[in-house]
């Protein structure tokens, strides 16, 4: 008696979802999702936007450092080149969102792709310098330009409107952020099964050897910087609608490495990572705030001692994710699915 999943056509091995079980687990965390504002409080609405909009960001880092090998320390730069895009477009001009939003994320795609040129020669430590000067590049550009930014002041975003829905409305920028979250994550997923993708790959593993076989690494690498950015403008204009009053402090190298922490510890190179990280992320941010106000309110002539402990739980939860589980959750929880499908046979 046959046992296990068996293919008999490549386009039956290439499916997202192998099986019925799979997809009734999807579509029963989806339907959740969809009626998850109907009985939340206000508050974790709030949460589950900020969620969202990092698992998009996320998705796009994941594809330039997980999939291609180019790391970025300037990711929250490319955010907030997309929010500052949207919010001029729509109270500056007067376009509506609808177009203002894919203009955001085709704007931080345009100048990831400008500073994701040095990429042809740069690899490793001088790369990530390279994206850590373009984050404050544009920190500065944000700062300085004050007839259309506002420098330092920030800039006021006038809420989008999609027919009947008003993204001043957290109800209704939860369901626009759920469907670019999903969207996000499709679209991903096909891109790694793609030919870019597989070039992505490629590069990541063995450039010199891609190189050889005809892969154009300069193409491929400022595509990825291209879509990465893509992702993160997109974020970024759901982000200015979400804070409604943005500055350069809400795009600050801090924040790009809270992006690629959170890649890390989801899993470089797993299309599920960038989930894995940002929950587990938001619910230890979430723990740690409990703590530091139990703390705070208990020995109240301390209160100094608390202040930097979020960072410091932060980065020692890396750094043992970094020898213990390098590979991320999205690996930890591949790991479990195989023993539960073996169980409780051992082979």
């Amino acid at each position: 008696m046959p046992a296990g999943i068996f293919h008999e056509q490549y386009r039956s091995d290439e499916r997202i979802f192998q099986t019925w079980f799979v997809k009734a687990w999807v579509i029963a965390f989806l339907l959740a999702c969809v009626l998850f504002p109907f009985f939340a409080s206000k508050y974790m609405i709030s949460i589950m936007i900020e969620a969202g909009i990092a698992i998009i960001a996320c998705h796009g880092l994941n594809i330039l450092t997980g999939f291609t090998g180019q790391i970025s320390l300037g990711h929250a730069a490319f955010l907030g080149v997309g929010a500052y895009t949207c919010s001029i477009l729509i109270g500056q001009a007067g376009i509506p969102f609808f177009i203002a939003l894919p203009a955001a994320g085709f704007m931080a795609a345009l100048v990831g792709m400008v500073f994701g040129i040095p990429s042809l020669r740069l690899r490793g430590l001088y790369l990530a310098m390279a994206t850590i000067a373009a984050q404050f590049i544009i920190e500065f550009t944000i700062r300085r330009w004050d007839k259309l930014t506002g420098g330092v002041e920030g800039l006021y975003v006038d809420p989008g409107t999609l027919g009947p829905l008003h993204f001043n409305n957290h109800f209704h920028l939860y369901y626009l952020t759920f469907i670019l979250a999903v969207a996000a994550t499709m679209v991903t997923k096909n891109i790694i099964r793609s030919r870019s993708g597989r070039a992505f790959v490629a590069i990541r593993d063995r450039y010199l050897a891609a190189e050889v076989i005809g892969v154009n690494l300069f193409k491929y690498r400022l595509m990825s910087f291209a879509v990465a950015s893509f992702y993160a403008g997109i974020a970024g204009a759901l982000l200015a609608q979400y804070l409604e009053v943005i500055t350069h402090e809400s795009f600050t190298i801090h924040q790009s490495i809270d992006y690629l922490a959170m890649c890390i510890i989801g899993g470089l190179g797993h299309i599920t990572g960038g989930i894995f990280g940002v929950g587990f992320w938001f619910i230890l941010e979430r723990v740690l705030e409990v703590v530091t106000t139990h703390l705070n309110s208990t020995f109240p002539d301390h209160i100094t001692w608390f202040v930097s402990i979020r960072e410091i739980v932060f980065g020692f939860v890396i750094v043992l994710f970094l020898i213990f589980e390098p590979d991320g959750l999205a690996a930890r929880w591949r790991t479990i699915r195989a023993y539960w499908k073996l169980w409780p046979f051992s082979y």
